[in-house]
């Protein structure tokens, strides 16, 4: 299975950690990453409130560079994601759109047709590799530990277009944890938001929607979390002394992993290799436990 592999914004300026986990264990689940050049930022989240027409554009000619290279486009990021399928669903509804986008991507040699494949990275491991296959892949079982998923919004909404999971009950990455050995279970907070994409208009009101969401997954007793959504492993992870800070408390502490990270270490691969140095909460001691 090929795909190309389509990085965005977030992981290749500050999630360098994500593309390293992926680039390290997806080979070894038998699948191959051909990475898109001439690519753009996919125009989410800010554009796409202050321009439509330029979002759908960047988009497009995201989408326009992974049919020239005949493979399903895998964007690494929830948001990404999400933008692709919006931008795919307006254009085969709006010609008017299609036509003024046709227009802008001729300038540049491209060409849009929609026949794009967009898969995400749920989709790949859940979908078309499969937890039993995954079982089979485990060298390392992550026994005793309790997992908490968090899919994050844009996997899982608006709910009217092409579906990751349930919108409302999500069990793909539920699955996946499970399939690692670890022990995980539904909370009422699971399909909360973490409040990213409220950074720019309030940082201290996305601290607290954060807190409140590890406040409860503490409380529960897991003994980490982890998500596919780099905004979400930027919040939970990147900021999490901040939300201890705002909160004044530390027992709000949480190992934070994408998932690919506990996939790899499930199968013995070294931790730096799947760029656990760089995440900021404090895994050293699971790590220490599943390696050991």
């Amino acid at each position: 299975m090929k795909y190309a592999l389509y990085l965005g914004c977030t992981i290749q300026s500050e999630q360098y950690a994500l593309e390293a986990s992926v680039r390290e264990v997806f080979p070894k689940l038998g699948l191959e990453l051909q990475d898109m050049s001439n690519t753009s930022c996919c125009g989410f989240p800010a554009l796409s409130s202050i321009s439509r027409n330029a979002w759908i554009y960047l988009s497009a000619r995201n989408l326009a560079v992974a049919e020239e290279m005949k493979l399903p486009v895998l964007p690494l990021c929830n948001g990404c994601h999400l933008s692709f399928i919006e931008t795919k669903n307006a254009l085969a509804e709006d010609l008017d759109l299609k036509r003024d986008i046709d227009e802008k991507l001729a300038r540049e040699n491209l060409s849009y047709s929609g026949d794009v494949e967009i898969i995400h990275i749920l989709e790949v491991l859940h979908d078309k590799i499969g937890p039993e296959k995954i079982k089979t892949l485990v060298k390392k079982p992550l026994n005793g530990l309790k997992i908490a998923a968090h899919p994050g919004c844009h996997a899982i909404r608006p709910s009217g277009i092409q579906l990751v999971d349930d919108s409302e009950n999500p069990t793909k990455l539920d699955s996946l944890i499970t399939a690692i050995g670890a022990e995980t279970f539904d909370y009422p907070e699971k399909i909360d938001c973490c409040g990213s994409q409220l950074a720019v208009a309030s940082g201290r009101s996305t601290l607290k929607i954060a807190g409140e969401k590890l406040k409860k997954v503490t409380r529960y007793g897991f003994d980490g979390m982890t998500t596919t959504c780099p905004f979400c492993f930027k919040m939970y992870d990147g900021r999490q002394r901040a939300i201890i800070g705002t909160f004044k408390d530390p027992t709000l502490s949480l190992p934070i992993f994408y998932y690919t990270q506990l996939l790899g270490l499930s199968m013995g691969i070294d931790p730096n290799k799947l760029g656990l140095m760089m995440n900021q909460s404090p895994v050293d001691e699971i790590i220490k436990r599943i390696m050991e």
